[in-house]
Formats: structure tokens, sequence, C-alpha cells
């Protein structure tokens, strides 16, 4: 799904015009993303948790000339799903891409 499609359905479901859902839905992900390189966490019950990660810093090598190379420590976003989304993700009926 796109996000035109997404801004689409929540204006569907909320009867708010589509360019209030779409301010709505930019300020949300605003939001999100402030709160994290914060290095705070979001709980969203019964949806799941988002936090950050911190990647070590690691040495990898260059699949174009073989060189090793150091990339430095990262933090990285993460979502963990909450049970009950699990359940409503994993009915029979949903599709299912691979």
């Amino acid at each position: 799904m796109k996000k035109r499609e997404l801004i689409d359905k929540i204006a569907e479901k909320t009867g708010m015009t589509k360019m209030e859902s779409e301010q709505m839905l930019d300020a949300l992900f605003q939001t999100l993303g402030d709160v994290l390189a914060a290095g705070d966490k979001i709980q969203i019950p019964g949806f799941g948790t988002f936090n950050t990660k911190v990647r070590p810093a690691r040495s990898v090598r260059s699949p174009r000339n073989g060189e090793i190379i150091a990339v430095a420590e990262a933090a990285v976003p993460v979502f963990r799903p909450a049970l009950a989304l699990k359940e409503r993700t994993n009915r029979p009926n949903t599709k299912q891409t691979t």
C-alpha cells in the first residue's frame, strides 16, 4: 500500500478530508521519528512497540573489491508487533506475500 492509498483509507474511516488525513499522517510520522531520535520508546497497545537498538561497530568486506571496511556504531529503529497484531495478520484469510 502506498501513502496515498493509506491517506484515502484514513479519510474514509474518519470522515476527515484527504488533506486533513495527510496532515495527520505526516504529523504522526514526524512525531514517531522525533521520539525515536530522542532515544525514547513508543508503545501502542494492541499494535506494537517502536524502539531503537544500537548496532555495534563492525568490519565488513566490500563485495566490489574485497577490501575490509570499518562500519561505525549506529542506532537503528526497530518494531516489535503486539500479540494481537500478530494474531490478526496470521488469520487464514489474509493475503500472504513472499
